[in-house]
């Protein structure tokens, strides 16, 4: 039988994890961090984004990664997600081109096409 303090800190930790989940963020950013991915850059592409994401102080934006999407001769790629938007994945990504995704598709709402794979609902 659990004591009061042990059903407390679960009940604790159980919100704290709600609240991440239910965060108010108006993109996510989806890095595929496959071994394909990794070797083709994929670090290089994320720390880039996570700098250009802090350095814009956007505070409303996700980055996170996943593992190998299929796409092996199109790495590194990434998804935009947007709620109530068809998601954007862009391939072939640098890290010039990741700030140039970020300051035209998070920042200024206009989907880099030079860049892009495919589009998705």
């Amino acid at each position: 039988m659990k004591t009061l303090d042990d059903l407390r800190k679960i009940r604790k930790k159980a919100q704290q994890e709600m609240k991440l989940r239910e965060s108010n963020n108006r993109i996510k950013i989806v890095i595929s961090m496959g071994t394909s991915g990794i070797a083709m850059g994929a670090r290089e592409v994320m720390k880039a984004i996570l700098d250009e994401v802090s350095n814009r102080n956007l505070t409303d934006v996700l980055v996170t990664q996943t593992g190998e999407k299929g796409l092996s001769s199109m790495e590194p790629v990434i998804d935009v997600i947007e709620e109530g938007k068809q998601t954007v994945t862009y391939g072939n990504i640098t890290t010039e081109k990741a700030r140039k995704i970020i300051a035209e598709h998070i920042v200024n709402g206009k989907v880099v096409n030079d860049f892009v794979i495919t589009v998705q609902s």
